[in-house]
């Protein structure tokens, strides 16, 4: 188990990858902020390089524009923090885009992603949150999963019925811990991360039901920043033309979260 933790319409592609000519932070890169903790969006590989969908989509996008893509890692509630700081250009961490987020920030729509809930393996299936009555559940923090079962919670409560206990983290990395060492019995988390670990070790975790929820997830980008927005969004096009987006998608066993309109 020791292994397991550590271990984009269509138009012409642009002739020769014209270099981006708009203003960047740093010239001739394009800063990425990612909480690289997330397998299979974003992760340390083997050879301690990130890998992942994110990372190859973000590493095919700057390659469209002309630059070369620096990983910024960081834990997952300080990405919107440190994009706005200018710490980093943009955002490639399954960021979910939201109303309130989209009044501080802009998101360029290029997958959709699914929550659901791990257990340790053996743990009787749920066919729903409300069934985490009166059990821990981990989460990590800033995450939708979070809200979700914070609303779980509060509505159990208000039905007369014991509350969800949500322990929160920093990093996936402690919350699965916590469903393998058995101190919670779920860990509300990104389908497709929960899948990776089932697929990954079959014999310490299982879904604790079907996904139960589904959302557009984008590039983070800040408002000032038009010309960077409107060239990702052609980057995003060109390469589902290309096929590239797709490719890489499948690659990862993430064609469930494919959208027709990548950089719409």
């Amino acid at each position: 188990m020791a292994g397991v933790l550590a271990v984009l319409a269509c138009m012409r592609p642009p002739a020769a990858h014209a270099a981006f000519d708009g203003t960047l932070t740093r010239k001739g890169t394009l800063h990425v902020c990612s909480a690289i903790n997330l397998p299979p969006m974003e992760f340390l590989g083997a050879d301690t390089q990130p890998a992942g969908v994110d990372i190859d989509l973000g590493d095919a996008i700057g390659k469209q524009l002309g630059l070369k893509t620096v990983w910024v890692n960081m834990p997952f509630a300080g990405l919107i923090p440190a994009l706005l700081a200018g710490h980093c250009d943009a955002i490639m961490s399954q960021l979910f885009i939201k109303p309130d987020r989209l009044k501080v920030i802009d998101e360029v729509l290029y997958m959709v992603s699914h929550e659901a809930v791990l257990m340790k393996k053996g743990a009787p299936p749920i066919s729903g949150l409300a069934d985490l009555s009166g059990m821990k559940a981990a989460t990590v923090t800033g995450t939708t999963a979070t809200i979700l079962l914070q609303k779980e919670s509060a509505a159990l409560q208000a039905a007369g019925k014991k509350p969800i206990d949500i322990v929160m983290f920093p990093e996936n990395t402690q919350a699965l811990q916590q469903v393998e060492f058995g101190q919670v019995a779920a860990y509300g988390v990104a389908y497709e991360t929960a899948r990776y670990y089932v697929n990954k070790a079959p014999q310490s975790f299982q879904l604790g039901g079907q996904p139960y929820f589904r959302v557009e997830t984008g590039i983070g980008l800040r408002k000032d920043e038009t010309a960077l927005n409107g060239a990702i969004r052609k980057a995003l096009m060109t390469l589902h033309a290309s096929g590239e987006y797709a490719a890489i998608m499948k690659k990862w066993d993430l064609a469930i979260d494919m959208v027709p309109n990548p950089g719409q």
